[in-house]
């Protein structure tokens, strides 16, 4: 993995802001962000947990994810939400991206996330997800290691 990143890395939080866009809702909602960042455990997996909370929604959205399998530009991720239950799958890293995405399962939820490391630290995020149900979610964003 590469020394240059250490957003779901190095264990810490992380602090973010963006805009999200529901093909529900017609404006798009800002939303703040916040990621804790465990260190790995016996068997090799980072934890973290991301909370979300979008202005004007009273209920924030919780995940919990698991990072593992880390191999020189390749990894595994869990998530587990209340709504959606738990979810495998696959990560890449490069020099200047880290991304996942959850595809093919039985879930009918798939999406991904890209976070794109910017020389300051931060990451610029861009995300999508939709349901079978056509729900449709975008996430466009920053975020930083918090001092």
């Amino acid at each position: 993995m590469d020394k240059t990143h250490n957003f779901i890395i190095a264990p810490g939080r992380w602090m973010g802001e963006g805009k999200i866009s529901l093909n529900m809702v017609a404006e798009e909602l800002p939303f703040t962000m916040s990621w804790i960042i465990s260190g790995r455990d016996s068997s090799g997996k980072i934890q973290s947990i991301q909370e979300l909370q979008i202005q004007g929604l009273s209920e924030g959205m919780r995940n919990e994810l698991f990072f593992y399998d880390f191999s020189s530009n390749k990894f595994s991720v869990e998530m587990n939400n209340s709504n959606i239950g738990k979810i495998l799958g696959t990560g890449l890293v490069s020099d200047k991206i880290i991304a996942w995405e959850f595809r093919e399962n039985d879930l009918s939820f798939e999406g991904f996330e890209t976070y794109k490391y910017n020389n300051d630290g931060s990451y610029y995020i861009h995300g999508e997800y939709i349901t079978t149900d056509q729900l449709r979610t975008q996430i466009e964003g920053k975020i930083w290691k918090e001092k």
